[in-house]
């Protein structure tokens, strides 16, 4: 048994690993300041007795003893990261600089949850870990995909010169319960949109493609990650490899739900990548995994996690 420590913990996938890390036997640290986590996230694990909450923000420093961290504390969606461009940066940079100095007072294992945001608009597809991407730095999706990437420079850097135990992976589209319904990303607004009868909205013509990743896969790839050999750091890549458009995703969400929805196209946002499609042999051969759910059943739990929480 570990105590382990989560940032970000009452977050969409954050509050999905302290319940992994919970059922294993840890005991878990949940740190999260609120700005886009929610409480009702871990409402049901409060009273647990190896489960504590702090509410923190990580660009402060913070003193705790743990034996695992995983850094997973940042605003994740274009509507919030965008909202405060700054401190999004400063929760990537800040936050990491923070951890990491936790870490190597700790001698504590700690894994850092990047994103393929990283490759940017990629001219590589699909996307493998020796790819360095395609970023516009002064685009105003670069507060997070910069801020992403140096935080990745930070891990490394104290890899090679203090010698720490880093893992770094690089999350691809992921969805299921307890996403923010309102987080501008393409699987909540079209399942809020169709489930309240409304149209569903496409930027861009709908051709741009994305692969989607179901959340019980990606936790059991972070765990998986956590304890390999300490000799390797990453990064990799975790995400699921079959590639959908998003107007196959509007058409099947439609679909499953049975609404009557319509297609609507607005212009693509700024920087919004036409391809998005990870190259996922490193994560079959160093950790033994590849994604197990079917996008139909994990839209199928997460139209009935929304549909419950749009009925209270």
């Amino acid at each position: 048994m570990s105590r382990v420590l989560v940032t970000g913990g009452a977050g969409f996938l954050g509050s999905h690993l302290c319940d992994r890390l919970i059922r294993d036997g840890h005991e878990v640290l949940c740190v999260d300041n609120f700005y886009t986590g929610s409480k009702q996230n871990i409402a049901h694990l409060l009273g647990h007795s190896q489960f504590e909450m702090m509410r923190h923000d990580v660009t402060f420093p913070l003193y705790v003893e743990v034996d695992r961290i995983f850094n997973l504390a940042c605003p994740a969606s274009p509507v919030h990261y965008q909202y405060d461009p700054v401190q999004t940066t400063k929760t990537s940079v800040h936050g990491a600089i923070n951890m990491l100095g936790l870490a190597k007072r700790l001698n504590a294992r700690i894994l850092q949850a990047s994103t393929s945001e990283v490759y940017g608009d990629p001219e590589v597809h699909p996307q493998q870990e020796g790819y360095w991407g395609r970023v516009n730095p002064i685009g105003i999706r670069s507060c997070y995909d910069e801020g992403k990437r140096c935080a990745e420079t930070l891990f490394f850097d104290y890899y090679r010169q203090h010698a720490l135990a880093i893992k770094v992976v690089r999350i691809f589209n992921t969805y299921g319960p307890r996403m923010h319904p309102n987080d501008g990303r393409v699987v909540s607004n079209f399942i809020v949109q169709a489930l309240k009868g409304e149209d569903i909205t496409i930027y861009g013509d709908g051709q741009q493609t994305r692969s989607f990743c179901y959340v019980d896969d990606l936790i059991d790839a972070m765990t998986l990650m956590m304890e390999t050999d300490p000799d390797f750091p990453g990064p990799v890549n975790i995400g699921n490899p079959h590639e959908h458009t998003i107007r196959e995703l509007a058409e099947k969400v439609i679909a499953m739900v049975g609404g009557k929805s319509k297609l609507i196209f607005q212009p693509l946002p700024q920087d919004d990548p036409r391809q998005r499609q990870p190259d996922i042999s490193l994560a079959r051969e160093k950790l033994g995994w590849e994604p197990k759910v079917h996008i139909d059943d994990g839209l199928r739990e997460t139209i009935g996690y929304f549909r419950h929480m749009l009925s209270q």
